[in-house]
């Protein structure tokens, strides 16, 4: 097996100072996303989104943030999948941004609440036709055989051959944070972190040692 105690990289690209944030974490956030996009960062809105399910077992996978406002972050899945699942038994989730060109992280914990069937609807709308005709294919995560997928895929475009209608397990969620904390990577692993706390709807920062 191969050991890893040799991978090192130093932190050296930029620093989070107090005096350089917002009192409002999504204006900060919003400051990070849109330069992570600026500088090609690949698929900038590929987060982890962590989980833990009725066996009390945390999950962790990648999904896609489709939207963030002073409300919260959207991404949008099958409910019936684990992580669908996962939510229903427990909506304390929590994500995760890793932007390595900037050397930045953001971690966030929250609450996850679906979205309204409308809201749904409005962005399913708005996909590839291919991407939806998926929803209906995809049983997430069941076994099947690649023939199986092709052949469901298939039989509802041949069901579906122009307007698709949204599945009804399909679907958002709204994260909505109760604490935000932006990492920045320092030389010496002397890094920055500033968490923001919400309590009584207003954010608290505090600076955490690295």
């Amino acid at each position: 097996m191969g050991s890893t105690a040799h991978m090192r990289h130093r932190y050296e690209k930029l620093e989070l100072l107090e005096q350089d944030t917002t009192q409002n974490p999504f204006e900060l956030f919003d400051r990070w996303f849109q330069l992570a996009c600026q500088d090609t960062e690949r698929e900038a809105n590929a987060m982890t989104l962590a989980t833990v399910n009725s066996a009390n077992e945390p999950e962790a996978r990648m999904v896609l943030l489709k939207e963030y406002s002073d409300k919260g972050f959207v991404f949008f899945t099958n409910y019936d999948s684990p992580k669908g699942e996962a939510i229903a038994y427990n909506p304390h989730v929590s994500l995760l941004f890793f932007w390595v060109k900037q050397e930045r992280q953001v971690r966030i914990n929250g609450f996850a609440h679906k979205l309204s069937e409308a809201d749904s609807t409005e962005y399913f709308n708005s996909r590839p036709y291919g991407s939806r005709i998926g929803a209906w294919a995809s049983l997430q995560s069941q076994p099947l055989s690649r023939k199986e997928l092709s052949q469901r895929f298939d039989d509802f475009s041949a069901m579906y051959p122009d307007q698709v209608p949204k599945p009804p397990h399909w679907g958002g969620y709204l994260v909505v944070p109760s604490k935000i904390e932006f990492w920045q990577g320092r030389p010496s692993r002397m890094h920055d972190r500033l968490l923001y706390n919400k309590e009584n709807d207003k954010w608290s920062m505090t600076r955490l040692a690295p």
